[in-house]
Order: C-alpha cells, then structure tokens, then sequence
C-alpha cells in the first residue's frame, strides 16, 4: 500500500465497545493501561494504521460509557457514537508475569430497541458513504441479536456497499443469509460450529467453499500460527505468513480483517488484500497494543507473504 494510492473509506460497525484495563509491569513498577477495547474498535484502529480513513459507529451508556467515549475522542477516527439506556461494557486484564489473565470482565447489558435503532440508522448512513463496511461482533453472543447483522449487510449489499465480516456462530449464518463481499473466520470457529470437519487444509477449503455458497464473496481463514486458508475468485490459496517472535496473539485475526478492509477501500484486488491482512495480524503479535502496528513494517511484511495455490485432489 503506497502512499500515492486514491483514498477509500471504512465504516466499522462496533456496536457495543468496552473499556479495556490493563496492568503491565515495566522494570520500574506496574503500569495501568486503560483503552476503549473491543473487535470493532481493534479493526477501526488498524485501518487508521494503514492510512485509510475510518467512521466508527457505535452506542455507548452509562459511567462507563461516558469514559469511552472521551478515549475514542483520542483516536485516529471519526466517530458517530449514540447514547444507549443500559451500561457499556468493560474488561480488567493483568499481564504482569507475560501472560494475559482475566481479573474481571462485564461485557455489558443487551442494547434495548431504541438504542439499536438509532444505531443501525447512523451505520446504514455511513456504510452507504463508505467504499467499505466492516462488520464485527460484540463481546457477548447475547448483546446484539444475529438479525441485525443479517439485515445491515443485506441493506448495505443491495446497495452496492462492500461488506468485510468477521463473526462466528449464529452471528455468521446470519451475515452470510445477508451476503458478505468478504469474510474472515478462524479455523477453531468453524470447527465448534460444525462447518469443518478438522482443522486440515483439506476440511477447511471444504468449508470455505460451503461458506462462499452461503453468501460468501471470498474467504479467509485463519489458522493460529499455521498458514492460513483462502478462497479468492474461487481458487483455494495456502497464505503463508512471516514467523515472528509472539508477544500477545490476541488481536491479530482483527488486525487481518483490518488489512483486508484497508486494501479493498483504497480499489486493491483481493490477492493484495489477503497479502496486506496477512502482515497485518503477524505483525500485530509483536506488539502489546491490540490493532496496531506501523504501516511501513506491514507494507514490508506483506512482501514476504506467499500465497500457493491448492489443488484438487
């Protein structure tokens, strides 16, 4: 992605953010890291990285809420934000031996019909606007009912948006039924749902290609620290991608589907697409800022990313 390429813009639906808490111990003592948080905001974040403008749609409500959204006010974004009548949700994480373990978490209360209303107005204005819509779930199965999704992207499709998801179980089948441009899925998702048989590059190109009859453009599934799958243009694709030494994973199937989006708002192919995504979430697992990494490195990465086709057996 050079930085002469036209501009694009992304609208990401992230319905119910949280307020994320971290202690990290530094050789001088424990620091508190406090962030807005959540899928949304992880993928809005690492397209504002690769230089592409980005809208965050999202309700936030109640103290918490109120934090949030003063934080979101210090990110690269532009942000249409509506007042819920229930809590946002929050997490609090310690990291101080290295690992990631989870102190307290609330992923907040289920938006009430109003809230969703008025949410999913300001997303269908700014998803018509934008070249692509990004899609991406909450922290609770509960919270937002899989309709919404399977509505959004069946308006924002008919429409002639671009809609990029990356959902797991109900919240899945239904933004399939609504067709996506482009999903990204893990491989665990798709086994715990029933879609893949294993996690072999055999099963899942299978399941890939039941996903693109669903209401698939293309896939792209993510593979932990194996070469991910993809189905392009109906071609399955082994995605290797750089080793790189991990100092938190969680974050970087985001960061992938954030590439993703970045590419195809800016006109890219989708080949480009996968490439970028794929640099994108290796890199991400440097870092210990969830969504982030410098564009020049991701730029750099996605050249040694390689893509071989998979043939039939």
């Amino acid at each position: 992605m050079g930085t002469d390429e036209p501009a694009g813009t992304v609208m990401v639906f992230a319905p119910v953010p949280q307020l994320t808490v971290t202690i990290e111990q530094q050789a001088a003592g424990p620091e508190l890291h406090v962030h807005p948080g959540g899928q949304g905001i992880w993928q809005a974040r690492m397209c504002a990285a690769l230089g592409v403008p980005v809208t965050l749609c999202a309700a936030v409500g109640g103290e918490i809420g109120d934090v949030i959204a003063m934080l979101l006010e210090t990110e690269q974004l532009t942000v249409r934000t509506v007042g819920r009548n229930t809590g946002s949700g929050w997490y609090v994480h310690d990291r101080r031996d290295g690992s990631r373990k989870e102190v307290a978490e609330d992923p907040g209360e289920p938006l009430g019909r109003h809230d969703l209303d008025e949410l999913y107005d300001t997303a269908l204005a700014e998803g018509l606007r934008a070249e692509v819509s990004i899609l991406s779930g909450a922290a609770g199965p509960g919270i937002v009912a899989p309709e919404v999704y399977r509505r959004l992207a069946a308006d924002l499709g008919a429409h002639g948006a671009r809609v990029v998801a990356d959902l797991a179980g109900d919240h899945l089948s239904a933004v399939l039924e609504g067709g996506v441009a482009f999903l990204k899925v893990s491989h665990e998702e798709l086994i715990d749902a029933g879609r893949a048989a294993d996690d072999s590059v055999e099963a899942l190109v299978t399941a890939a290609r039941e996903l693109r009859k669903q209401g698939a453009g293309s896939v792209l599934i993510s593979r932990a620290d194996e070469p991910a799958v993809a189905l392009v243009d109906d071609e399955p694709l082994l995605v290797e991608l750089p080793a790189l030494q991990v100092v938190d994973h969680r974050g970087a199937g985001d960061s992938m589907t954030a590439g993703v989006a970045a590419v195809l708002a800016r006109g890219g192919d989708q080949r480009e697409a996968v490439r970028i995504g794929a640099a994108a979430g290796a890199l991400n697992v440097t870092r210990h800022g969830l969504g982030t990494g410098r564009r020049d490195a991701i730029t750099e990465l996605a050249g040694r990313v390689k893509l071989s086709p998979l043939t039939r057996k």
